[in-house]
């Protein structure tokens, strides 16, 4: 039985398989959406737990249904030398899609998001390996030089931190930058994806109800965590202010910035499930029964078909990625997958309509005037 749970509960599954397996190229998972994620909010950074503890800024992540908030934290670096690429949405020309953030030798492209914290949009400031030691730049980070002692200061001209809170690139109003040769040669290099902490974290930001954008309009209880998944300690920060007025689309499959029929589903995991058939009751209970076995039949054989256009299309996404296809391959795709689910749910509508056309009680003859 198709409900929205499980169609939300698969497209997790799929999305934490995704993210728990290692790559060499950036990633990006095939999720897309139809109008921008809200501005990053303004919040302040806590305070770095331990050496070796790299900063990884908070995020508008998607969960089917709304944009929610994974606060920013600290995490111990999977390896010496490895920095963080933040994850990024930007406009694939039919909506917006989202790169998943990755751990590398070199930070590659996330969008020119000016994250703060070292982030501002090229490269990371706010520290640098020398060997196995992590040093931290003061000036960007929050860092107790009494237990922490492998510590610099650099001033970072940064203009945009109180100013631009976009948080998307490309599109109607996005960051307009484009990846440069170093960061895309870092965007195929040697990945490891998020580690278990942050799938976690991730896991638990999804399931708090408070942080996603339309009951926090924007601006999260809980913005930032000293360490992955510590929501509740008294470390946790809540953001200031949101990063600008948000408000979500009454009908959030729409969005003005797509082209003509881009407000319907562009993908099968978009798709909303049917309602079940009311029960056959024509008076004959054998008829009935056999009727009620065609619409099982029915509901079954199309919930198979939902399923297997959601599959195919999270593994061309996933290919897409892995051979780093141009933007117009993307473009391509995007559209092919908008036919695909548009043409199955008029599909699955029509034979919808057949079956209840032939299921409908049998007419009563009219009698003629003078006759009983």
């Amino acid at each position: 039985m198709r409900t929205i749970s499980s169609i939300r509960s698969l497209f997790f599954a799929l999305f934490l398989l995704c993210l728990s397996a290692s790559s060499h190229a950036q990633v990006s998972i095939g999720i897309s959406v139809g109008y921008a994620p809200p501005p990053l909010p303004v919040y302040e950074q806590p305070i770095c737990p331990e050496e070796g503890y790299i900063w990884t800024p908070g995020y508008w992540a998607w969960d089917g249904d709304d944009y929610f908030w994974v606060p920013g934290t600290w995490v111990l670096a999977p390896e010496p030398g490895f920095l963080w690429t933040p994850a990024y949405w930007g406009w694939g020309g039919a909506a917006f899609v989202f790169h998943e953030g990755y751990w590398g030798p070199r930070v590659g492209f996330y969008g020119g998001i000016n994250y703060g914290f070292g982030y501002f949009g090229r490269g990371y400031e706010g520290g640098r390996w020398d060997h196995d030691r992590f040093y931290y730049n003061r000036s960007v980070n929050n860092v107790n030089v009494t237990e922490i002692h492998n510590t610099y200061n650099t001033t970072i001209i940064n203009n945009n931190t109180t100013i631009n809170r976009v948080s998307y690139n490309g599109g109607n109003g996005g960051i307009n930058e484009r990846p440069t040769a170093e960061e895309e040669a870092a965007g195929r290099g040697r990945h490891i994806q998020p580690v278990g902490a942050q799938n976690q974290h991730f896991a638990e930001a999804r399931s708090n109800r408070e942080l996603r954008a339309s009951v926090n309009h924007g601006k999260p209880p809980v913005a930032a965590t000293q360490r992955p998944g510590a929501f509740h300690d008294r470390n946790a920060m809540a953001a200031r202010e949101a990063g600008g007025r948000y408000e979500p689309p009454a009908n959030r499959k729409a969005n003005a910035d797509r082209p003509p029929n881009a407000g319907r589903p562009t993908h099968a995991n978009e798709l909303s499930p049917h309602e079940r058939f009311a029960p056959p009751n024509t008076g004959n209970p054998k008829r009935d029964q056999k009727y009620q076995q065609q619409q099982d039949k029915l509901y079954a054989r199309q919930e198979q078909e939902h399923q297997k256009l959601q599959q195919k299309q999270e593994q061309e996404h996933q290919r897409l990625v892995q051979q780093n296809a141009s933007d117009a391959r993307r473009q391509q795709t995007e559209q092919r997958h908008q036919q695909q689910t548009q043409h199955l749910e008029q599909r699955h509508e029509q034979q919808r309509q057949q079956v209840q056309q032939k299921q409908q009680p049998p007419r009563q003859p009219q009698s003629r005037p003078g006759h009983p």
